[in-house]
């Protein structure tokens, strides 16, 4: 078994032959060049068990070789969990997955029902570099992830630390990126395979749990958490380039959610390159918020109205005005997905989390503070955040629309940190402050949505006495003031679940 150290980068073809015609490259690695072709076979069962437990199981064939190859899934981006052997059939000879990820899975009835369910059919470039101090595989793949019925065409750049140090493997992503248009690629061979196989190869990615080890120190936990929360938002790119809203709605959240690591871990954050990493990611959030901000509007609030009264023609003139911009803003945040700042974006944030000046810091507190162990960083940290809440919530009926806002802010990041750090406190007696921190996000949110929707109206009633759309908005924002007393009272009613659940 051996820890997988591997970075993997997105590009295109064309990228892939800038790649092989890269004169420093070539010499770097001599006559060390080798060419392949791979074809590898995934096993399964029917309902994803394996896919289910964050296990693969392949079979690659390499001219007469045969690999079998298990992996398991780990959130440090450049670290999986592997275990290869040679073998000599194509099919998997399973009394060889003892003591690995996938032996507590094999069942006698698992292993009847495992049967091939996607292949990868790959021309590999292979170059081994020695760059800087570290011994480093550069693999150059072409091909495609295909099922019985649909395939989908793969470029991308592996970057695998066969010994040394990661800053080095993030020196040569960077020195690639200079010539080359390559971005950081959060979805593996496999993943690609199972969303054919779900033909959702376009469908909107949610985020999943995050696993900190108990020994955990605070830099491994940011690391951890970090790369989720990127993996979470690059995955959705398909979605939003599809225009699927869900998918908008997903990425945003990956956003929101890495913007929470960043303020929970700030205060061992420090450098230019963490300032220019939340400068890239709020010019993101302002490429999907509208998008998201007029379909809430249009399905939550519109269209409902609509179905109890299609005979009122300035609602419809309404509901036809607010498409448009919804359609302006989906279009915006497609075109933020072909933005060169988006895929550098991407990739700056992945190697930051790896190599950023936050973690290659000398000062004395900075290294104290990497190395403190992650569960009591966690408990200090939302504890002090909690009390802040809960302090804020016994005043929430005199807080204004600002100060709501900000709240539902200061209780969203609680309630994500309590998500990230959830694997160090197996004791679930904290349900319940889960569910009240959720109830209380979400009547906070909705109301934080009739404010929005009232800045609307009153824009509405100034745009080219545009007066038919106007009474229409103004309706219906007015609807939502008489709920608001109701929706304060939900909140209310939350925040005193919170308090005595805190």
């Amino acid at each position: 078994m051996g820890a997988e150290v591997e970075l993997k980068l997105a590009t295109s073809r064309s990228g892939l032959r800038k790649a092989l015609a890269l004169p420093w490259l070539r010499k770097m690695a001599g006559q060390g060049v080798s060419n392949q072709d791979l074809t590898s076979v995934y096993f399964d069962t029917d309902d994803r068990t394996l896919r289910a437990h964050g296990v693969s199981l392949r079979v690659r064939k390499n001219g007469e070789r045969r690999l079998q190859t298990i992996k398991a899934v780990s959130d440090l981006p450049l670290a999986r969990s592997e275990w290869e052997t040679e073998i000599d059939r194509d099919r998997p000879k399973l009394e060889l997955a003892a003591s690995t990820a996938l032996a507590p899975l094999l069942t006698d009835e698992i292993r009847q029902q495992l049967k091939p369910v996607f292949e990868t059919r790959v021309e590999r470039v292979v170059m081994p570099l020695q760059f800087g101090d570290s011994e480093i595989e550069l693999a150059l793949d072409r091909g495609r992830v295909g099922t019985a019925d649909s395939s989908v065409d793969i470029a991308e750049i592996e970057i695998e630390l066969k010994q040394g140090e990661r800053h080095d493997a993030a020196r040569l992503a960077r020195r690639l990126a200079q010539s080359v248009p390559v971005t950081f690629g959060p979805r593996a061979k496999s993943e690609l395979g199972y969303a054919l196989l779900d033909r959702a190869l376009d469908a909107p990615v949610f985020a999943r749990p995050v696993m900190i080890a108990p020994a955990s120190t605070a830099a491994d936990a940011f690391i951890i958490i970090g790369y989720a929360c990127l993996r979470h938002l690059a995955s959705n790119e398909a979605a939003v380039r599809s225009g699927d809203p869900e998918g908008v709605h997903q990425m945003r959240v990956g956003l929101r959610r890495l913007q929470t690591v960043l303020s929970l871990f700030k205060n061992m954050l420090p450098g230019a390159d963490t300032e220019r990493v939340k400068r890239e990611l709020r010019w993101l959030t302002r490429q999907l918020g509208p998008a998201r901000d007029y379909d809430v509007f249009l399905s939550g609030t519109v269209k409902p109205h609509l179905v109890h009264h299609p005979d009122t023609g300035v609602f419809e003139a309404l509901a036809h005005h607010l498409e448009r911009e919804r359609d302006g803003a989906f279009a915006r945040a497609r075109a933020a997905m072909d933005n060169e700042r988006f895929r550098r974006l991407l990739l700056d944030c992945v190697l930051w989390l790896l190599d950023g000046e936050w973690r290659n810091s000398d000062d004395p507190l900075l290294r104290a503070l990497r190395e403190r162990p992650a569960r009591a960083f966690a408990q200090e940290e939302l504890g002090r955040r909690m009390r802040k809440v809960v302090k804020r919530v016994r005043k929430l009926k005199r807080l204004d629309a600002r100060r709501r806002h900000k709240l539902r802010i200061a209780v969203k990041k609680v309630r994500y940190g309590r998500e990230f750090f959830a694997s160090l406190d197996p004791d679930r007696r904290g349900r319940k402050l889960d569910r009240a921190l959720k109830n209380l996000q979400s009547a906070l949110g909705e109301l934080n949505d009739m404010r929005v929707h009232a800045s609307w109206a009153r824009d509405l009633a100034r745009a080219n006495g545009a007066t038919r759309r106007a009474f229409a908005a103004g309706y219906l924002t007015g609807r939502e003031e008489v709920r608001a007393d109701e929706v304060l009272s939900q909140a209310l009613a939350a925040g005193k679940r919170l308090r005595k659940a805190a």
